[in-house]
């Protein structure tokens, strides 16, 4: 039911859209319902402003047809910072029908929470025919808390008619959260990519609550609905049930430590919107300060303590799966210069960390490395110093030597020390969060197993599909097992050095990779 294969070569994202909008007219809606992004009980989402309003359809249960809310449990609770992580939070989670009135209640102890807040209800329609699932209506619930004090731990329920979180029998649902800190103060986060439904990502989520981190980065291939992942409405096996599988796996992380998202190329689901984003906006809230919420809502920036941490959309710039390249039009580039040249100029930031989720420097055999985000963001990277660059996309864990000018600028061995300020930057691609896992053309070198090698085969991608073989010698450690990121921030009084000590750790818990990097501190 979605565009025919060989036009949807043809067309762009949005392109696409429009085809399946005329083909779901209100008459074929009549017979059978089309994708619907729309409110219901108390909210209302517009992804765009060429994005169709929502319409009811025969198959859509319409507001009105609510159920006895106290036989509906909330699920899949996920947070996210808002623009000011001291002081704005975002509580989202999902409900399987429609429910009247939800809400959050919030408060600094269990026994009161006395302060409820309104919450907005988003709607996502898919029909049968699209993809491989029947027809099916998804409920994401989101409420954004402000004036919050920093430093705070609030305990906090969610609920709705006839499902009160503050009721003795269900205080067991409750939830706490932690505002980030008003001053510098060592912490922790950690990060992956690509993690999907699974054994896999499961287990990585329960050593990421191991590590109690202040907030967890997810570099893009998000949840794996669209498995095909090119951006086209032709992607075969789609099916957005997944989703509430994503969200129930992740909730013992996610309904207490801030899931911060960017977005991957299996995150372009085609049906919903021209940039392919209408989906993801309906289930997540991201801080909304980037260069354009409407085309690029997983572009935003946050500071915590003495960090600031930068999330990019490389579908923009991505020569490897051009769905929606070039979407920006150039103004996500200009954006981040815009944020390096502030947060290099804040007093109060020592750190910069960036993340995305196609890879500058990789030696997988699958993907490899992008060459359009060496064009456009790895001179900005390398002219402000970036300390931390962290991707996804290839499934495997892989760390860089110190990069200048495509040329080892360092070696930067296990347990070594980098100095960004004059050194260069250092890439780490943290992709093996759950899905199948790749390959490297060399042989593997970790911690504990080093190979030293001087060049390795790989290649860039490049425009229309070409693909340029290189000979890198910049591929440090190598890991194809699942693993994820954590990063430990120290920081330092002024003139003397604050510390980002990072380490790679498997699925088993063994530390595969260590390194520190180091800056003065302001």
């Amino acid at each position: 039911m979605g565009v025919p294969e060989k036009p949807a070569a043809r067309m762009s994202m949005a392109e696409q859209h429009e085809y399946l909008r005329s083909r779901f007219s209100r008459r074929a809606m009549i017979r059978g319902g089309a994708v619907t992004l729309g409110a219901v009980a108390g909210g209302v989402f517009v992804p765009g402003a060429t994005a169709p309003a929502a319409v009811p359809t025969p198959r859509t249960v319409p507001a009105a047809e609510t159920v006895d809310g106290s036989f509906v449990a909330p699920f899949g609770r996920h947070l996210a910072y808002g623009t000011d992580p001291r002081t704005e939070m975002t509580v989202s989670w999902q409900v399987p029908v429609p429910v009247r009135k939800p809400f959050v209640r919030i408060g600094a102890h269990p026994w009161d929470l006395s302060r409820r807040i309104e919450a907005e209800v988003r709607t996502v329609h898919t029909p049968a025919g699209i993809g491989a699932g029947p027809d099916h209506t998804q409920y994401y619930v989101h409420a954004r808390l402000t004036r919050l004090r920093p430093g705070r731990t609030y305990y906090y329920g969610v609920g709705h008619q006839g499902f009160d979180p503050a009721e003795p029998h269900l205080l067991g649902t409750l939830g706490t959260f932690t505002t980030a800190p008003d001053h510098k103060a060592p912490f922790t986060f950690t990060a992956f990519g690509d993690q999907g439904v699974g054994y896999h990502g499961l287990a990585n989520d329960s050593l990421i609550l191991g590590q109690n981190p202040a907030f967890h980065l997810h570099a893009g291939d998000i949840a794996y609905a669209d498995p095909s992942g090119a951006g086209k409405t032709t992607d075969t096996g789609f099916d957005a049930r997944v989703w509430d599988q994503f969200l129930a796996q992740t909730e013992t992380v996610a309904k207490q430590v801030p899931w911060m998202v960017s977005y991957g190329n299996h995150d372009m689901e085609a049906w919903y919107s021209p940039n392919g984003y209408g989906g993801e906006q309906a289930r997540w809230v991201m801080p909304g300060n980037g260069p354009d919420r409407a085309n690029l809502p997983g572009v935003y920036s946050f500071v915590h303590g003495n960090t600031a941490v930068i999330s990019l959309d490389a579908n923009d710039v991505s020569y490897e799966i051009p769905a929606n390249l070039g979407l920006s039009g150039g103004t996500q580039t200009k954006w981040l210069e815009a944020q390096l040249k502030r947060f290099r100029a804040a007093k109060d930031i020592d750190f910069v960390v960036v993340f995305f989720h196609h890879c500058a420097y990789c030696t997988s055999t699958s993907h490899a490395s992008e060459g359009g985000v060496r064009r456009e963001w790895v001179p900005l990277f390398e002219k402000y110093t970036v300390d931390l660059v962290i991707n996804g996309h290839n499934h495997v864990y892989e760390r860089t030597d110190v990069i200048k000018g495509d040329r080892v600028a360092k070696k930067l061995e296990i347990g070594g020390t980098v100095y960004p300020e004059t050194e260069g930057v250092v890439y780490v691609t943290a992709g093996a969060a759950g899905r199948s896992l790749y390959k490297f053309s060399a042989e593997e070198s970790y911690e504990g197993h080093e190979k030293d090698v001087e060049s390795v085969s790989s290649f860039v991608c490049l425009k229309d599909g070409a693909r340029q073989n290189e000979d890198v010698a910049w591929s440090r450690v190598r890991y194809d097992d699942y693993s994820f990121l954590r990063v430990d921030v120290t920081p330092a009084p002024r003139g003397r050095y604050a510390t980002l000590t990072v380490r790679g750790i498997a699925e088993t818990g063994a530390r595969i990779d260590h390194f520190t990097v180091a800056r003065r501190a302001k």
